[in-house]
């Protein structure tokens, strides 16, 4: 039975996202994020399902410069799940939730859920923690606290907490990119539901910055009908200024297409690494 890890405690959006996808399995919580890819690197686990990007929010820049400075493991899947923010405290303070002396949760989600904690915690502190379930765990935990956290209703039933103000996230449509990592490139066997398509990434670097260089690398796409979901640089941490950029293309890797571009783009003195070409789940 293979072996999957995921950012814990159980109960986060990337524990729902795992178990919406993965069939007949062994699921592992892992404290952080890069502590989730290591796993895999360590063979602790055969795959990872990290966070990438949330539509909200952004990317998730932890996973991303983790896993193109530290662990370069290739990316075998991706799942878009859906997430709702649910405000919730220990049962004993219900009728006080309002007077809480503290807000827990993850950066994210505390940042997706400004507009609530603006109107109704202007003057409470808020803590960031590793993750949402991890927030719930310990308000769990201290039950002599008066204290609150920000979930999903899956870690409020988890840790026996009650939501108090459901959908406390400022805007619809918040969804989350969950990545799915493996040593091995191995793709995966079983799943509980049907890909809704595939993508292909690539990392490409400049070798020097003329003017138009980026222009020329996004030619060699859009001349070939090549689709891009996404373009995103990132420090290259050699100095200022010093840039890789991450493209998504919706598309599998074929045989003439993308190998192609990415023949044209390396004739530009560009470097091109394949992160991979997979398969996109989205959950409704």
């Amino acid at each position: 039975m293979k072996k999957v890890g995921y950012l814990g405690p159980e109960a986060t959006f990337t524990h729902i996202a795992v178990e919406s996808v993965f069939k007949q399995i062994t699921s592992h919580p892992y404290r952080t994020i890069p502590s989730c890819i290591d796993g895999v690197t360590d063979r602790e686990v055969d795959y990872a399902v990290v966070p990438l990007e949330n539509a909200l929010e952004g990317s998730v820049n932890l996973t991303l410069d983790y896993l193109i400075h530290e662990k370069r493991l290739p990316i075998v899947g991706e799942i878009v799940l859906p997430i709702r923010q649910h405000f919730m405290v220990h049962p004993k303070y219900i009728e006080e939730w309002q007077n809480v002396e503290g807000v827990y949760s993850h950066p994210h989600a505390i940042a997706q859920c400004h507009k609530f904690l603006h109107d109704t915690f202007r003057n409470t502190p808020l803590h960031e923690v590793t993750s949402t379930a991890y927030a719930a765990q310990h308000v769990y935990e201290k039950e002599d606290e008066k204290i609150g956290a920000i979930a999903n209703e899956f870690a409020a039933k988890k840790y026996g907490l009650q939501i108090v103000k459901k959908d406390v996230h400022d805007y619809d449509h918040n969804t989350t990119r969950f990545l799915i990592l493996n040593q091995e490139n191995a793709p995966l066997e079983q799943t509980l539901l049907e890909h809704n398509g595939y993508k292909t990434t690539l990392m490409i670097t400049l070798s020097e910055n003329p003017a138009g260089a980026l222009h020329r690398v996004l030619s060699a796409f859009s001349w070939r009908n090549l689709n891009l979901s996404k373009i995103e640089s990132r420090p290259m941490k050699t100095g200022l200024g010093n840039y890789f950029f991450i493209i998504d293309i919706e598309q599998k890797l074929d045989d003439v297409l993308i190998p192609g571009a990415i023949a044209e783009i390396e004739a530009l003195g560009c470097n091109v690494t394949l992160l991979g070409s997979y398969p996109y789940y989205i959950i409704k």
